[in-house]
């Protein structure tokens, strides 16, 4: 993407606010999407785990899911995905994955069921940027008569994440406080009206805001005036989600990668299994059942350097994987990756080693996260 003119990118409702504030513009998912700040990558990283964050992520897709009641709007998108979206009780929000009929992942998304019973039938979808378009054309095709999708682009998508971020949007937003993880509600901040869950994708506690794309630069001006919050870029979200052992779409998990495969097969309750009413169930109950040829794991590659995408995996001389996601993990204080591994490779404690032009690198299969969850609980 790096050859596409900055004219031919989409932009947030916050652009002019990333280049006051120096952010490093690159392409991204079609977007125009600040890198870094001049604080950096590594300390915007090492702030969020520290104080709070302020991410914009409003490129995500965000849509409604829209029909009579909330039964019958869940029982459409769980013809779609093999989550238990039915069981979604008010304000409650539920992470899921979109599968090809082959058992693929089409996309990973949340989904959310509002507080208020006068919006029963109706959960708000967040999408990945780069998918949205794919997504929002699958599940239309695939929709029952009585339900469609709404989406949204008329609204910015604000992320605040850190142990701090939960006293910071309470000056603001008396409703935050109320929230556990993965809970959410509609609220005010400063009297201006948003929806917010207890979210987010650093493994850190803390929030994602949807607000009308006219608000977001109040907001985000709003939070960026206490000391506690500086506003971060892709590249730090990038290295606390990798610490955190979270996939990105297009990078650790696709069409060709499965749930089981993708160690997420968490997302499937048992009631769900026993039906195997889901697209790929075929596949998919068969890996649980057997055990899946690969699996997702974490690697902790020896030494200083770290190990990037694509870096062969070899085990004994011979190729048993690739690492899809690598860096430095600053929390970690090292390199950290994941890929995937032949199965019988995937014991955490097993010797790897790590291609890296040319020369061999040790490497062992470690356990994730590499940097503590501190989730609100």
């Amino acid at each position: 993407m790096a050859d596409i003119h900055s004219d031919d990118l989409k932009t947030t409702p916050l652009h002019a606010l990333h280049i006051e504030l120096g952010g490093k513009m690159v392409p991204f998912a079609g977007y125009d999407m600040p890198v870094q700040y001049p604080l950096g990558v590594l300390g915007e990283h090492l702030h969020t785990r520290a104080k709070a964050g302020l991410f914009d992520v409003s490129h995500m897709g965000q849509a409604f899911l829209i029909g009579p009641d909330h039964d019958t709007t869940a029982g459409a998108l769980e013809a779609l995905v093999p989550g238990d979206m039915r069981g979604l009780g008010l304000g409650q929000q539920r992470y899921t994955v979109l599968l090809t009929d082959e058992g693929g992942i089409i996309d990973d998304l949340m989904v959310t069921r509002s507080t208020s019973e006068d919006d029963d039938g109706r959960l708000m979808l967040v999408v990945n940027a780069a998918r949205k378009d794919v997504d929002y054309a699958h599940i239309k095709s695939r929709l029952p008569d009585g339900v469609r999708l709404e989406t949204r682009d008329d609204r910015a998508l604000l992320a605040l994440q850190g142990p701090m971020a939960a006293d910071v949007l309470g000056r603001h937003c008396p409703q935050a406080a109320g929230l556990s993880f993965m809970e959410a509600a509609s609220g005010t901040f400063d009297g201006i009206d948003l929806h917010l869950s207890r979210s987010g994708y650093t493994g850190e506690d803390g929030y994602e805001i949807s607000v009308a794309a006219d608000k977001a630069e109040d907001v985000a001006r709003a939070l960026l005036a206490h000391e506690e919050v500086e506003p971060i870029g892709l590249g730090a979200r990038d290295s606390l989600r990798l610490e955190a052992g979270l996939c990105l779409y297009g990078s650790d998990i696709d069409e060709t990668t499965s749930p089981v495969e993708a160690a997420i097969a968490w997302v499937i309750p048992k009631h769900r299994r026993e039906a195997g009413d889901f697209p790929g169930a075929e596949r998919i109950l068969k890996e649980l059942a057997d055990g899946p040829a690969r699996k997702r794991v974490g690697i902790l590659p020896e030494g200083k350097a770290p190990a990037r995408a694509h870096t062969e995996i070899h085990a004994g001389g011979t190729v048993v994987g690739e690492i899809t996601s690598g860096g430095f993990g600053p929390t970690a204080d090292g390199p950290v990756a994941m890929g995937y591994v032949a199965a019988e490779h995937a014991k955490p404690g097993t010797d790897l080693d790590l291609m890296v032009r040319g020369k061999p690198r040790p490497a062992k299969v470690a356990k994730m996260p590499f940097a503590p969850h501190r989730y609100a609980k």
